[in-house]
């Protein structure tokens, strides 16, 4: 047993012989090592977990798919748990994960409950936090901040000589601070009230097309509208065709 163990997780303080007749053994065989008696032998579990609010939508697939291939060439694998936007099933996941001891932990976004963020600081596991900027990370943090971005499209629709702005938002605390400094800046521009229409988070193209139209039969006309998610501003472009509303030149969208 000891020398099927290191030819298995140390191979190579074994012979070239012994290696081959371990491996048509367990090939034979279709033994798969227990990885949880293992990790407690060598506090290595060689995973890591991910917690994203949902999969539903394309924007958190990146994410995943490069921590997949990056973790991969390293000899790691990832394992994968939606949250969902209203936070209320974090704590339960975060517990499950850390009862399972990964060797890290990647985080979307830095809102989390006082008793999650207590388990994972005394947990000691890697952290690793994203899609969000704060001064007060529970260990790395890897994001942009929000309220800039809110800023930032303000500025450039401005730019572009638009002065009757809308939004389009999902109502996740994200999408809310961007919203909210959106708005702070086109006011600060001289710019009208933003004409917004609030969603349920997940965002979806239909909801899109559903906010616009209730936008443009609203009495204030709109010549551009900032969306929250690129979902939603997919919806946004698919209602603008459907109503003759020519984009950009009479509506810009931005995603």
């Amino acid at each position: 047993p000891i020398t099927a163990s290191r030819a298995v997780n140390v191979p190579d303080q074994v012979s070239d012989d012994v290696r081959r007749r371990v491996t048509e053994a367990i090939a034979r065989t279709g033994y798969v090592p227990n990885r949880l008696a293992g990790g407690l032998a060598s506090t290595r579990s060689r995973l890591v977990a991910a917690v994203v609010p949902t999969i539903s939508g394309p924007v958190f697939l990146e994410t995943v798919q490069s921590l997949t291939e990056a973790l991969a060439e390293r000899g790691y694998q990832l394992m994968l748990g939606q949250a969902g936007y209203a936070g209320t099933r974090e704590d339960a996941l975060l517990e499950a994960i850390i009862g399972r001891r990964p060797d890290g932990i990647v985080l979307t976004g830095i809102l989390h409950s006082s008793e999650g963020r207590k388990r994972l600081l005394a947990s000691g596991i890697p952290v690793v936090e994203t899609w969000d900027l704060t001064p007060t990370p529970i260990d790395m943090l890897v994001g942009f901040s929000h309220l800039e971005v809110g800023r930032a499209v303000a500025q450039y629709l401005h730019g572009r000589g638009r002065r009757r702005l809308a939004v389009v938002a999902g109502d996740d605390e994200r999408a809310k601070r961007r919203l909210a400094a959106f708005r702070a800046e086109a006011q600060a521009l001289g710019l009208p009230e933003v004409q917004t229409v609030m969603v349920a988070a997940p965002t979806t193209l239909k909801s899109g097309r559903t906010a616009l139209a209730q936008l443009l039969g609203g009495r204030a006309a709109i010549d551009a509208v900032f969306c929250s998610s690129d979902l939603l501003a997919l919806g946004v472009l698919t209602e603008a065709r459907a109503q003759g509303v020519a984009v950009p030149q009479r509506l810009a969208v931005v995603g």
